[in-house]
């Protein structure tokens, strides 16, 4: 087994955790705003998805996000953005329907786009410093800021719906 083939098998299972923790979310588990400074589910799920898209479609690919192209206005987000502040965690709208759409479409654009590097590929930086990361591989890149991004949201859903006690992870 090649890097590519490690990190797409781990992208994919990534998708499938966030699908299975968000399968029988309902709206108003959506957006119960939870006490302290935690970010709602819905904002939770929307920021998953939105943030891939731009690391994935922007970042890497330097073209722009599926959230400002072809899904535009269709996201399921009433503010599609990549970062998740305070302020727009709590003020977001979700629909969650559109929002699995919306996922799904980004789910094959990043897997396809994953399926297309070379190993020489997964070496070659890209600058982060914007965000204090220095230059870092795209294969750090994708495992670090995608897949290990999305099992990080899937866990906070998840320990969320406990919170609500709703079953978080299903296995």
């Amino acid at each position: 087994m090649n890097g590519i083939d490690v990190l797409l098998g781990s992208l994919r299972w990534s998708h499938e955790i966030l699908a299975m923790v968000t399968a029988d979310l309902t709206p108003e588990q959506a957006a119960w705003i939870p006490p302290g400074i935690a970010n709602p589910i819905g904002a939770q799920s929307a920021h998953a998805v939105c943030a891939e898209d731009w690391v994935v479609q922007s970042l890497l690919r330097g073209s722009a996000p599926l959230l400002a192209t072809s899904w535009a206005d269709r996201t399921g987000v009433s503010v599609p953005q990549p970062t998740a502040t305070f302020d727009w965690a709590r003020s977001v709208t979700v629909d969650l329907p559109a929002l699995r759409d919306y996922g799904a479409a980004v789910a094959a654009a990043s897997e396809a786009y994953v399926a297309g590097l070379s190993e020489a590929d997964l070496d070659r930086e890209v600058d982060l410093s914007f965000i204090g990361l220095g230059r870092r591989p795209i294969g750090w890149v994708l495992n670090a800021n995608v897949v290990g991004h999305i099992n990080n949201m899937a866990g906070e859903i998840s320990a969320l719906k406990g919170a609500l006690g709703a079953t978080g992870y299903p296995c």
